[in-house]
């Protein structure tokens, strides 16, 4: 299947055709820095990241970039307010920002552009765009006439009157009309500010991100994403902006996430993440409870497009599934003694070592939901269906273990296959930043030992028939996140 993409421009799914073949440029709106990022904040560079390395996968040549607010009137408010210099409250929640992201296996970013580096392309845009007559100068501020934009509204659909509301701009009182937008904001006594042809000021928020996409995609590309929330004012002034400047279309995709709501206790009840609400969980946070597999499977599990229930028992569902597979990994290793996340060859290489109908169906298997996943993914980059088809690729090499007895079982061709099968999983995955390595369990030499004499005292109270103690055992055990099987005539555990 061919890769179609749902444009909010245009309000369809569209054959995705790159600006020019075989290379795509990918903008990604990323964060102010004024307060330590929260899950909401690593949505859109999961999701992004996944995108791109899809798209690697197919051969694409992806740059993404994803942008950094390093000067706004938050963090001017936040510095204030704490007493400190605007630029370092920003490099500090940048630092754990980045930090965050390389934790969350976000690692396939090219640029992180900041606004206050870039401040001479964005004076510069702003010029063409006084030139252009699409702008005009008010004291020390800067204007952006919406009526040089004859189509705008043209991605949100709204109407000109609803730019008057919702807007990060001065208030404008000298304005021409207030639709109109602030492309550059004079600088108060006191506040951060650079030299520029109409005064000491700042860059206005949406000419930011115009100026440095353009600068390293150039001034048209290819996907310009970011939450729901940014639909308009920001990537509609955007637009407008960017669009009277060069008279090029600006992003030929539009791609948006859905926003992060919080569950609450009520029966599908959720409300929207916010301070006032004080139902924010920050990355650092939830890293001290949860994986950073589990967050990132927690994120792509749901389409992009629609908004994420977010909720500690959300989470904890995302961990149990991964335990699906990471059971399976090491059952394959018990079977076979082959390590999934070693460099063992894809079943797709090992369909002429079949013995029989039973191999040549798993191959088979195996090989459909390998197709399966590719072609959810080409639908819109539907990461939930292609975590399904993984899910499904689980099972069948489980049957297929049970089919042929390989633990207990002596059959090289059955082992073979059976490590190939859990190689194409684990490479299929890591398509997605999933499975990039082997989950660590830390345990203790101490730890090892007790979990081992409570499995011997279990065992002996089963041989006793003592079926209540056996179970409070396995209690004990499950409580100190420790997971057990029974095969055979022995028992194995495993770190949850």
């Amino acid at each position: 299947m061919t890769l179609r993409v749902y444009n909010t421009l245009t309000r369809t799914k569209e054959l995705f055709e790159p600006v020019k073949p075989g290379k795509v440029g990918i903008y990604l709106c990323g964060p102010t820095v004024y307060k330590p990022s929260h899950i909401g904040h690593a949505v859109g560079p999961i999701i992004f990241d996944a995108i791109k390395r899809y798209l690697a996968y197919k051969d694409y040549k992806v740059t993404l970039v994803i942008n950094i607010t390093d000067v706004d009137d938050k963090i001017i408010a936040e510095a204030a307010e704490q007493g400190r210099e605007m630029s370092e409250i920003a490099a500090e929640v940048e630092a754990d920002y980045l930090k965050c992201l390389e934790t969350l296996g976000v690692t396939s970013v090219d640029h992180f552009p900041r606004a206050t580096e870039n401040i001479d392309k964005i004076i510069a845009l702003v010029q063409k765009l006084i030139d252009n007559g699409a702008a005009y100068v008010v004291g020390g501020d800067v204007y952006f006439d919406y009526t040089a934009s004859p189509d705008y509204g043209k991605l949100s659909g709204r109407r000109v009157e609803d730019a008057m509301h919702g807007s990060r701009n001065l208030s404008g009182e000298n304005k021409r009309h207030p639709a109109d937008f602030a492309v550059w904001k004079s600088a108060k006594e006191g506040e951060p500010g650079w030299d520029s042809p109409w005064g000491r000021g700042r860059p206005g928020w949406h000419i930011e991100c115009s100026a440095m996409s353009m600068d390293l995609l150039g001034e048209t590309f290819d996907i310009h994403g970011g939450g729901m929330d940014l639909i308009f004012p920001h990537h509609e002034n955007e637009i407008a902006q960017s669009e009277s400047a060069t008279g090029k279309t600006f992003a030929k995709y539009w791609l948006h996430n859905g926003l992060t709501r919080v569950k609450t206790k009520a029966a599908g009840g959720s409300e929207k993440m916010s301070k006032s609400l004080g139902n924010i969980r920050t990355i650092s946070e939830l890293l001290e409870d949860f994986s950073p597999e589990t967050i990132r499977a927690f994120v792509l599990s749901t389409h992009y497009r629609r908004p994420l229930e977010f909720s500690d028992e959300q989470l904890s569902a995302t961990a149990k599934s991964l335990e699906t597979f990471y059971r399976l990994f090491d059952r394959i290793e018990r079977a076979t003694g082959a390590d999934v996340y070693g460099d063992g060859k894809p079943i797709e290489k090992l369909s002429d070592q079949t013995d029989g109908d039973t191999d040549a169906a798993f191959v088979e298997e195996i090989l459909q939901h390998r197709l399966r996943f590719g072609e959810v993914m080409d639908d819109d980059f539907n990461t939930a269906g292609a975590i399904a088809s993984l899910h499904e690729m689980a099972g069948a090499i489980n049957r297929y273990i049970e089919q042929t007895q390989l633990e207990t079982r002596d059959n090289e061709a059955a082992k073979t296959l059976a490590a190939g099968a859990g190689v194409t999983l684990v490479n299929t995955g890591q398509i997605l930043g999933l499975f990039m390595a082997k989950p660590q369990a830390k345990i203790t030499k101490a730890d090892e030992s007790q979990i081992e004499s409570l499995i011997d005292e279990r065992n002996a109270a089963r041989k006793d028939k003592n079926f209540a103690r056996a179970d409070e055992i396995r209690n004990q055990l499950s409580n100190m996140e420790i997971e057990i099987s029974d095969v055979q005539d022995h028992t194995i555990w495993r770190k949850k």
